[in-house]
């Protein structure tokens, strides 16, 4: 990470100005029910349907929804049930984002969320297309957010939340996420990075330290080494 370092050594001072008269009338955003109970912020992006999230919610015709059941029935029919198909494309899906193929992601988690549309994979893997392909870091918070609720939520969900917060320079929302996502994924080497980031913005230097030690036994991808290394000089970690 480019000038981490630098970063973490500087003081950010935030000054909120609050008016009072005169305000503008701000539009309410629309939303669309994905799932049965759950609401998204409508958003559209400049690329092709299928590779933005709930595809773009652009209206389909009746041949586009045929297409749809063909392959959802057609993925069924080949795995066996359900819930096979999703974790095969889910599967897919991650092994995407892991070798930095956005563009097939958002394909996948697409066709995840036509085969379960309530499970939490669908908004976190979609809540990393919105990150990482659109820099749409609100899009993705919601979208992290959902997931936490929803069912059978991956181990490294709030690993992954966690960091969009660092990002997003939301350190103390990021700390308790990222303490919790240690005891969900114990050897996850990037999630005791991210909290050793977290602790150290967040003023504890010694728990910092502490995190990065054992982030350090976890084997931490190649990102995450990088940032290690950083955290770990900025805090003088012995």
């Amino acid at each position: 990470m480019n000038g981490f370092e630098k970063y973490f050594r500087r003081t950010i001072g935030a000054v909120a100005c609050v008016m009072m008269l005169a305000l503008p009338h701000t539009a309410v955003a629309e939303t669309v029910e994905v799932a049965p109970g759950v609401q998204v912020t409508k958003r559209s992006y400049t690329a092709p349907t299928n590779e933005q999230p709930f595809f773009g919610f652009a209206a389909k015709n009746s041949e586009e929804k045929a297409s749809d059941e063909k392959f959802v029935s057609a993925i069924i029919g080949a795995t066996g049930s359900r819930e096979k198909a999703f974790e095969e494309i889910t599967m897919r899906g991650w092994r995407a984002v892991n070798t930095g193929k956005i563009r097939e992601a958002a394909l996948r988690f697409n066709q995840a969320y036509l085969i379960s549309p309530e499970q939490s994979a669908v908004y976190h893997g979609l809540a990393v297309v919105a990150q990482f392909r659109f820099n749409n870091l609100d899009a993705a918070d919601e979208l992290f957010k959902i997931a936490l609720k929803q069912p059978n939520p991956v181990r490294a969900l709030r690993a992954d939340y966690g960091r969009l917060l660092l990002i997003a320079k939301r350190p103390r929302e990021a700390q308790p996420v990222l303490e919790q996502a240690v005891k969900d994924s114990p050897d996850l080497g990037d999630a005791w990075t991210n909290l050793a980031v977290a602790r150290f913005q967040n003023g504890d230097v010694a728990a910092a330290c502490a995190a990065a030690d054992e982030a350090g036994k976890k084997r931490p991808s190649n990102n995450s080494g990088n940032d290690l290394v950083a955290v770990r000089s900025a805090a003088q970690c012995k």
